[in-house]
């Protein structure tokens, strides 16, 4: 049966790739799109600067973009995808779960929060049944579910790879991150251009923090945090798109290079529409992955890693994934699917 969506914020960056994605999507059919209220009133077409490189589909173009409101979505409309500003959707999108909606959504706001599930689907699916603790605490009949950061989504399914064998102590990780990430006016050209920039404000915490939530353990009531201690370093720089990440991965067991990849080789996907067959491709070259090269690689839902080294405490690694791909639209839509499967729509 087909389920009936609606897309918040779906003129910015993630709400294009979240419409490039659904459109074709062979279970959910694109029924509602919202924007600001400059924007509300217009065809999406005319709202919508489309950015994405494959062209604006058809049907999706000649529809009314709606107020970001729940009086504005029609009642049979089954899930919600927000890519809102965290600002707006700490706001909005408890507005749309106590109307009834489920939201599965990008934003920043309350992934941290105790009863709302933080989800990467093969890593930590059993956690979406937080939802019951959390309509049970908020008496919502609708639900919210968080997808993670761009960056952190990139090292989590390696570190949960090794974190099952080896037993993961200590973190560090320091990033490259494209462009696309800070969205389309976040990075001017004179800014980025021949540059570097060694800071991306509160990019380095939700690494920390929900990097642990991810890889902790879920107990049907609550979820308990990993004890490993994560660093982090992010830093921006002038790739159009692709998150490249220098990972050190301490471990309680001995390890090697080789058992680091063939613990990540062994990883696959879930039976999901968007998961990929294969979760991590292993690069034997010691100059991969590259964002240019890779970035794409399972259709822009993969994780690439590379660069193995032996240290004194564990590995060395590198790991890539595509930003507003894996770590953004396409990981709320796989979210969605989860929540589908497992009948909380």
């Amino acid at each position: 049966m087909t389920v009936r969506v609606g897309v918040l914020g779906a003129t910015g960056a993630v709400g294009q790739r979240l419409i490039q994605l659904l459109d074709p999507h062979p279970e959910f059919e694109i029924a509602a799109l919202t924007a600001s209220d400059a924007s509300a009133g217009e065809t999406y077409k005319d709202a919508a600067k489309w950015r994405v490189n494959s062209p604006i589909p058809e049907d999706v173009a000649g529809l009314e973009v709606r107020a970001t409101d729940p009086d504005s979505v029609p009642d049979d409309v089954d899930l919600i995808f927000s890519s809102l500003p965290s600002s707006v959707g700490a706001e909005v999108e408890p507005e749309f779960c106590e109307a009834g909606y489920t939201v599965s959504s990008n934003s920043s706001n309350g992934r941290m929060d105790e009863d709302v599930p933080l989800i990467i689907p093969e890593v930590n699916a059993d956690h979406v049944d937080l939802l019951e603790v959390q309509r049970d605490e908020r008496g919502w009949d609708g639900a919210l579910l968080k997808n993670p950061n761009c960056s952190t989504i990139t090292m989590v399914p390696p570190l949960a790879a090794l974190d099952r064998e080896f037993d993961l102590s200590d973190v560090r990780v320091s990033t490259l991150q494209a462009v696309s990430g800070a969205g389309y006016s976040g990075v001017t050209s004179m800014e980025i251009i021949d540059n570097a920039i060694p800071h991306i404000g509160g990019e380095e915490q939700k690494m920390e923090t929900e990097s642990r939530k991810l890889l902790g353990s879920f107990d049907g009531a609550e979820v308990q945090l990993n004890e490993m201690d994560v660093a982090a370093s992010c830093n921006r720089i002038p790739t159009l798109d692709g998150h490249l990440e220098n990972v050190w991965a301490d471990t309680a067991e001995d390890i090697s290079t080789a058992d680091a990849e063939a613990a990540m080789e062994a990883v696959t996907g879930i039976d999901l529409p968007s998961s990929p067959e294969k979760l991590i491709t292993v690069f034997e070259e010691p100059d991969r992955p590259q964002p240019r090269l890779d970035r794409n690689v399972e259709d822009g839902m993969g994780v690439a890693v590379g660069g193995f080294r032996e240290t004194n405490d564990g590995v060395q690694f590198n790991c890539l994934a595509h930003n507003t791909m894996r770590g953004a639209a396409g990981a709320s839509v796989l979210n969605g699917e989860l929540l589908n499967k497992r009948g909380y729509l």
